[in-house]
């Protein structure tokens, strides 16, 4: 039925229309939602074939791509109908989206490494051909090249594992490795994905250097390809694990912290929302290295949890960009006159980046604080600052944005598109409906 779906997917971009576009955006949600419904008959293991099959980690991740991907052409409309290029973006993100299932799906190691590497071009591509300023060949070279640097010892690692197991199947591999190397080449290549703190730098300006379907998926899916590949990786590194891991656990709360006193000094709204996401990741980081319970559950929450957060957070940059035609909080001020009905979606989003109840982000706070509380109290102070100054850079953002004396550059009013209503509304709701479905996140272990 998919392989059905994708191929009359891919066929349609030959004809570009509008009637067009609007049948590929349908046809990515009846897609979603055909499979959350496999989530009421509790199908968490199914076997695709003998290279691809889906957990409960690759229902969350596969759910998650389709959605944002399906959000991202409801908000590229403008590049849809007032560019010469329409068909070709729109092949770009259906290969983008094809990409990401294979990698989330497949049950072979090297095949995961190739699609893992493969979503970078499609990425690239958006960044290059639809970016806003010259900046962004700067940006797509230091995307290029972070990750595959990193990969490239990755691929080693692979060759290694091979030669000692005649096999690259994810079940068949041996649970008993003890050499560094191998340790430090497996998790690189994810360690920049994410990224973590002294990784980072190619995230901010692939931020912001990016059109707006860029920023979603790099925000959403691309970020989360690191956790998902360190959740699959750490059951064969256990033990260098429990001699190492503290390096990183170390390195990902200080680095959080600072990134998070970064924010608070950011002019550029989609530089604002880039480091946040470095500092949320970071704490995902530390939890997920503790190798509990706790920290593994909730680091996949939180992934799920901040890929719709900030996606939903760049699609209002975006929005803001369009009317102000500036990126800069010295401009984008006072907006609470300017469009007034936006406020309430810039609140409800911020809320949810700082963690408020009754949204999934909480949930996944509260589990990684535990887990890494519970490997050391010494952690105590610099998570309890962390998450207070996670705070004040979402209401920093939120103040700055919708308070103070409206910019003189502006001198209309301006109200949404019900197109832009639909697009936060289909961002806030997971976040929120998600807490009722709890349980999930604690099935697959």
């Amino acid at each position: 039925m998919l392989k059905f779906l994708f191929l009359l997917l891919f066929s349609m971009f030959f004809s570009f229309n509008k009637k067009n576009y609007w049948y590929m955006q349908n046809m990515l949600f009846l897609i979603s939602f055909m499979f959350i419904i496999l989530n009421y008959s509790n199908i968490y293991w199914v076997s695709l074939s003998y290279f691809f099959g889906m957990d409960v980690i690759s229902y969350g991740m596969i759910i998650l791509s389709l959605w944002i991907c399906s959000l991202m052409f409801m908000a590229s409309e403008k590049i849809y109908f007032f560019n010469n290029y329409s068909s070709f973006f729109m092949l770009i993100i259906l290969c983008l989206l094809l990409l990401l299932y294979l990698t989330f799906s497949s049950l072979n190691l090297f095949m995961f490494y190739v699609f893992f590497e493969g979503s970078l071009i499609p990425t690239l591509f958006l960044i290059l051909g639809w970016g806003y300023q010259p900046e962004r060949l700067q940006a797509g070279l230091y995307l290029l090249f972070y990750t595959l640097m990193a990969s490239l010892p990755m691929m080693l690692g692979i060759f290694f594992l091979y030669y000692y197991n005649n096999s690259m199947m994810f079940m068949m591999l041996n649970m008993s490795y003890n050499y560094y190397m191998l340790y430090l080449s497996m998790i690189l290549a994810f360690l920049v994905k994410m990224p973590m703190y002294l990784f980072h730098l190619w995230l901010p300006k692939a931020h912001v250097e990016a059109p707006i379907s860029g920023s979603m998926i790099l925000a959403g899916v691309l970020l989360k390809l690191g956790g998902y590949g360190l959740l699959r990786i750490f059951p064969y590194m256990l033990k260098m694990g429990m001699k190492y891991n503290y390096i990183f656990i170390i390195i990902s709360i200080l680095g959080g912290l600072i990134i998070s006193l970064v924010c608070l000094r950011q002019l550029d709204l989609k530089s604002l929302i880039a480091y946040s996401s470095v500092a949320h990741m970071g704490i995902v980081l530390s939890g997920m290295l503790t190798l509990m319970l706790w920290g593994l559950t909730s680091s996949y929450t939180l992934m799920i949890a901040h890929g719709l957060c900030s996606s939903g957070l760049f699609c209002l940059a975006n929005i803001n960009y369009e009317r102000v035609h500036s990126r800069s909080l010295l401009i984008n001020k006072g907006l609470m006159s300017f469009m007034p009905s936006m406020t309430l979606w810039w609140f409800l989003l911020c809320a949810s980046n700082m963690a408020c109840p009754p949204t999934i982000n909480l949930l996944g706070e509260i589990g990684l604080l535990n887990s890494s509380i519970s490997w050391s109290w010494v952690t105590m102070i610099s998570l309890s600052l962390l998450s207070f100054f996670s705070a004040a850079y979402s209401l920093f953002l939120f103040s700055y944005t919708q308070h103070g004396k409206l910019s003189l550059l502006l001198y209309s009013y301006s109200g949404g598109l019900i197109r832009e209503y639909l697009l936060l509304l289909l961002h806030w709701l997971p976040l929120n409906l998600l807490i009722i479905k709890s349980e999930f996140f604690m099935l697959w272990l």
